[in-house]
């Protein structure tokens, strides 16, 4: 699958946000405390990616009903879904100056009814996306960071109504922040997310 960044310019894709705050002194301090241990930008986004993987439940899995969406508060309350995880690795690599792109799947909902999105992120190097799934592993579920070839969470099931969405977005998709928001609980939040772009 050829990747489109919706934003030609890809310095876009190093901007600080209101969600993607890479400016913000917790990510500013994880970030540099992740590169003081990496050896080159390639060896500091697989150690940014493991540490958002590993390091930050999902909060499906721990049962955390917190909701968090803002890359800082990711990071602080050591929780969020996947939409959330993902803004929490954009910050981290971007604040070491790595372009950072947010792209969707849409996938079966873990509730067996019906669709919802899924939260990656993109990693540009050597002159190319390479997509990454940092929401976490588990049973069903494992995802390693590779520059070759995709080692995502989920394969989608185009039989069954799932895409893999091209587009790489710049900031988060507007339905996926709403639903972020607006949510008091994950639990609310589980049964609004968006179901397709």
């Amino acid at each position: 699958m050829e990747l489109i960044q919706n934003t030609p310019d890809l310095s876009a894709y190093l901007v600080a946000d209101e969600v993607v705050d890479h400016d913000h002194p917790l990510v500013q301090k994880t970030a540099a405390r992740l590169a003081a241990q990496a050896s080159d930008s390639y060896s500091y986004a697989q150690a940014a990616y493991e540490f958002v993987r590993d390091t930050i439940p999902h909060s499906a899995d721990s049962g955390d009903l917190r909701v968090t969406w803002r890359a800082s508060d990711v990071l602080e309350k050591g929780t969020g879904i996947c939409h959330a995880k993902a803004h929490a690795l954009a910050a981290l690599l971007r604040a070491e100056d790595i372009p950072a792109a947010l792209c969707y799947q849409r996938l079966t909902h873990d509730a067996g009814t019906g669709h919802a999105l899924h939260g990656l992120v993109a990693v540009r190097f050597h002159g190319a996306w390479h997509r990454q799934d940092c929401r976490g592993n588990k049973p069903g579920a494992e995802a390693e960071f590779s520059l070759d070839g995709e080692r995502l969470a989920f394969p989608v099931d185009s039989a069954s109504g799932e895409v893999d969405y091209p587009h790489l977005f710049d900031a988060p998709h507007p339905a996926v922040l709403r639903a972020l928001r607006e949510a008091p609980d994950r639990s609310y939040l589980w049964e609004h997310l968006p179901d397709a772009l």
